[in-house]
């Protein structure tokens, strides 16, 4: 007997041919199942499109195993929406019979903008934060308090390979704090280009959390024909009917589904003998995807039907019935057919196509024309939402090509993303905006205002000046004309472009924002930081100074703040006692712990110039007050800039234990920008350290790079510390003439700005230059003025250095002795060991062998303990000519070699830090300085090749994973 099935033919809507049971998948099912019984437990899926990772989701969460666990679900989806974290809100809005009297942190409460829905079971909502960074960390914190308190709970992210940037850095966070009884599964298609980004995000777990990664492949031709089976009842298929459909769909689940339902719409499926079989085996030529049988399928719908599953592919995101019938001009009864073909799926009230592919195809196979049309009516459809998703009817206005309506409305979209911290997104709006859009004049320099100041949030600067300059080209009325001058003047110094036009802009905007006072407050300041190396620092103070009058005009605590450390920094470097006084009023006015932006800015301000001016108690704790604030170590722009002038009072110090692990991760990350305003400080100490390991090559090399960055004006003042370490490079290497042409440069950039408190830093190795070009009468001129020029200045290592200068020219070992004695008392050891070596010498020479041996010995063992072997080396060398007796080196107890291993003691830092602990908090746990948590902390990340600490929590497992596996 032979039966056909031919839905068509009855006119009854064809059966979604899903198979009832898993078909090819029970290994996978149980090793995921598995993992949900040990939490805290990462599971991730990846497979391609269609291969069955949703279909191996649905079994894990309805197995029953996990029914005692809570199961939440959030989805990413290919339309960005505006607010971050779509998935994870999607996944937790509706908890709140669960949070209603639950004991949450005051940390929760910063989820009220997210989840309005649930503020009523909320705490009040924390202070706001100035910086975007921190407030971002308070609602990660947020999120994982509100998961950590539902108990045995599973949390599903699908399609992570469409994440928005907050959704995967919360994920990579969330691994890094997984709460004991959660169980994370993520689902990401492996055929994307974001997909070595996404596996990152899971890839490494900390020691106690459990990971799984499974890999969905295709099915072979014996489990293709179990799918068919399970699809059709369970009768046994023809081994040539599984054939035909293995050959032609390659195994992958979802083109099984859509040729079959394809072959059984057209009437060609016939049970005979107890077996399915296909009529005209050779008659039917289905191509191997799913594309055409998608398309026929859909041609077999009445054609309110099509319109509507057309109307689905423009949309591509689930929405609700109301939006598609709308957008397809259509009545209800077209829903229920599209619903009953199978190709389109009801999902907690919202209708949307089973998967993505299908979505493609229907969309790809519209003429242009019909296209725009749909765009142009769902875009009208999502506007009668509630709230509108502005940023999915910014995209369908765009491709609708009603390019008026689309600029208008990614204009309110990017004004939203700012709102909810997302600036990254409103970036994106507004460039595509302002690339592509014929806008007039002034609307187009508004939206570049809009872009500036978003943009100044993120790493794109450079992106966007383009853009900003293009808009200032038009004409523009004097107000916006003068902030646009003010965002581009931002974007070229974020970019260290072309400070002449930095210095054109800012002057500029001071004189268009005339009704802008705290504009025209930082344009003051920019003007003061940016000013040429031929320009006086005097006359830079007096744009400070107007800057500090003009902050009274306006209640900004926090500006004032910031105006105050632009302030204390140049008196700093000009050697004003004065600016003690205002490094006073900015501790003062952050108090206990900086929370703002603008306070860790203008700690590190003064802190880096206190550095570079030798007063280096005052500079560790300023730099350490802001390496302490929670925002800088969320800001990572601002974090690096700390650590940066950290590592150079590091160095100057003589706390050089740890320090090249910390340079290295440093150059690491900044390895395109190391002669950014922040590299070059990293750049700097790297060439130092260098050079005293005896790298000389290398020091050189890096030492050109910083010689060559500081010919912008904001950072002239690595010149002394970095010429002085250059010629030690060029003398050994017989370049005289190429030091006294450096020393000479920096001479008169210090004179030209009328700068002499940073001299001592240089003075010494300029007359070793001088006096080795056979100039000493010069060199005696120079060590003459310096002295004179820095009498009454706050200039601590002075004293020394025309000592030390003095011993240069006269061979004195006195002057030397004198000059590592007030070495000392600066707490600059390098130096003061530099200087009882050359006394040492002098004392050799004139045959006072035995008061040479104590300074020599202790310049030897200052060099050993900073590992400064070039140095030691040389000493070494002096005690052997001259009979000298050396101690035998300090070996102080063999460490245990961990090599690219952590020590248990980087573990524990790495493993607080990755909790969200400050380096002050580590400190005082594990009972050390929080220097030392900064070099143990930057050794573990150096090892585990990371640059932040959220990164640092995901890459922990390295060197201690709990299954044994070096990861994907």
């Amino acid at each position: 007997m032979v039966n056909e099935l031919d839905a068509g033919a009855t006119g009854a809507a064809p059966r979604l041919l899903t198979s009832p049971v898993l078909v090819g998948r029970e290994a996978e099912l149980d090793t995921v199942v598995a993992a949900m019984l040990a939490p805290p437990v990462v599971v991730a899926v990846e497979g391609e499109a269609g291969v069955g990772k949703t279909r191996l989701v649905t079994e894990l969460l309805g197995h029953r195993d996990v029914a005692e666990s809570r199961r939440l679900v959030g989805r990413c989806h290919p339309i960005r929406e505006l607010f971050p974290l779509g998935p994870l809100v999607e996944a937790v809005r509706g908890l709140r019979d669960e949070l209603d009297g639950a004991r949450l942190g005051a940390v929760a409460g910063a989820l009220r903008p997210l989840l309005p829905e649930l503020a009523d079971v909320l705490p009040p909502m924390p202070e706001p934060l100035d910086d975007r960074g921190a407030e971002r960390h308070r609602v990660f914190r947020g999120l994982i308090e509100v998961l950590a308190c539902l108990g045995p709970t599973v949390l599903v992210v699908e399609d992570l390979h469409w994440a928005d940037e907050q959704t995967c850095d919360f994920i990579a966070y969330l691994v890094s704090q997984l709460p004991p009884r959660l169980a994370l599964v993520v689902t990401h298609r492996v055929e994307e280009p974001t997909v070595p980004a996404v596996r990152a995000l899971t890839a490494r777990v900390p020691a106690g959390v459990r990971r799984e990664r499974v890999r969905l492949g295709l099915l072979d031709r014996e489990r293709t024909g179990d799918m068919v089976a399970a699809i059709l009842d369970g009768q046994t298929v023809s081994a040539d009917f599984a054939g035909y459909l293995w050959e032609r769909t390659s195994g992958l689940p979802l083109a099984v589904e859509e040729v079959l339902a394809l072959i059984r719409a057209r009437g060609m499926l016939v049970r005979h003998g107890g077996r399915w079989e296909r009529k005209a085996l050779d008659t039917l030529e289905v191509p191997t995807g799913i594309r055409d049988p998608t398309l026929e399928r859909v041609a077999r719908l009445p054609d309110a039907a099509q319109r509507l599953v057309q109307a689905a592919a423009v949309v591509q995101v689930p929405v609700v019935p109301d939006v598609l019938a709308d957008g397809a001009a259509v009545d209800e009864s077209a829903t229920e057919d599209a619903l009953g073909s199978g190709l389109l799926v009801e999902h907690d009230g919202l209708i949307g196509f089973r998967h993505q592919l299908a979505a493609q195809a229907v969309y790809h196979d519209m003429s242009g024309p019909r296209r725009r049309e749909l765009h142009g009516r769902v875009a009208h459809a999502l506007r009668a939402l509630v709230p509108v998703p502005l940023g999915q009817v910014a995209h369908h206005l765009k491709q609708a090509g009603r390019f008026d309506d689309w600029a208008h409305a990614a204009e309110l979209a990017a004004d939203h993303a700012v709102g909810l911290a997302n600036e990254v997104e409103a970036v994106r709006l507004l460039e595509d905006v302002l690339r592509t859009a014929a806008l007039d004049p002034v609307r187009r320099g508004r939206l570049a205002v809009k872009l500036g100041r978003a943009v100044e949030e993120t790493l794109r600067a450079g992106d966007v000046v383009d853009l900003l300059t293009a808009a200032l080209d038009g004409e523009l009325p004097r107000q916006l004309r003068g902030e646009l001058r003010l965002w581009l003047a931002i974007a070229l110094n974020r970019c260290g472009d072309d400070p002449p036009r930095q210095l054109r802009l800012l002057a500029g905007a001071v004189d268009d924002l005339v009704d802008r006072a705290d504009l025209r407050a930082r344009a003051m300041v920019g003007l003061g930081v940016m000013s040429p190396l031929t320009v006086p620092l005097a006359e830079d103070l007096k744009w400070f100074g107007r800057a500090v009058r003009l902050v009274t005009e306006f209640d900004d605590p926090q500006l004032e703040t910031f105006v105050l450390g632009k302030v204390g920094m140049s008196l700093v470097v000009y050697g004003d006692p004065a600016w003690r006084g205002l490094a006073d009023r900015v501790m003062e006015r952050v108090g206990g712990a900086a929370r703002q932006r603008r306070e860790v800015a203008a700690l590190w301000s003064i802190g880096a110039s206190a550095c570079w001016a030798g007063h280096l108690d005052i500079a560790e704790r300023l730099l350490g007050k802001g390496l302490d604030a929670p925002m800088a170590q969320e800001n990572r722009r601002l974090e690096l800039a700390l650590q940066a002038s950290s590592v150079l009072l590091a160095y100057c110090r003589g706390q050089w234990e740890g320090l090249a692990a910390e340079i290295a991760t440093l150059v690491d990350e900044l390895s395109d920008s190391l002669t950014s305003e922040v590299g070059v400080d990293v750049q700097l100490v790297a060439g130092c350290l260098a050079l005293a390991h005896g790298e000389v090559d290398d020091a050189r090399r890096r030492l050109s790079e910083v010689l060559g960055a500081a010919e912008r004006p904001v950072d002239f003042l690595l010149l002394p510390i970095a010429v002085a370490a250059f010629s030690r490079v060029a003398l050994f290497r017989g370049d005289v003439e190429e030091a006294v042409d450096q020393v000479n440069r920096c001479l008169e950039v210090l004179a030209a700005k009328g700068v002499w408190a940073p001299t001592g830093r240089l003075l010494p190795s300029a007359v070793e230059v001088l006096v080795a070009a056979g100039e000493p009468a010069q060199a005696a001129d120079l060590v003459d003025r310096v002295e004179r020029q820095v009498r009454g200045l706050d200039a601590p290592l002075a004293p020394a250095a025309v000592r030390h200068a003095r011993g240069v020219l006269t061979s004195s070992a006195d002057e030397f002795l004198a000059a590592a004695t007030l070495y000392e008392a600066a707490r600059a050891p390098y130096e003061a060991a530099q200087a009882a070596e050359r006394a040492a010498r002098c004392l050799a020479e004139a045959g006072r062998l035995v008061e040479a041996g104590d300074p020599l010995r202790t310049s030897v063992t200052v060099y050993e303990r900073l590992g400064a072997t070039w140095d030691r080396g040389r000493a070494a060398n002096l005690a052997r000519q001259y009979g000298i007796s050396l101690p035998s080196p300090q070996r102080g107890g063999r460490r245990p070699a961990y090599g690219s291993e952590l020590s248990p003691r980087e573990r524990d830092v790495a493993e607080l830090a990755s909790r969200g602990r400050t380096n002050k908090e580590i400190a005082a746990e594990l009972f050390v300085s929080p220097n030392t948590v900064r070099k143990q902390l930057a050794a573990a990340m150096s090892k585990l090749g990371v640059h932040s600490r959220m990164a640092l929590a995901v890459r922990l497992a390295a060197s201690n994973r709990a299954n044994g596996t070096d990861g994907p």
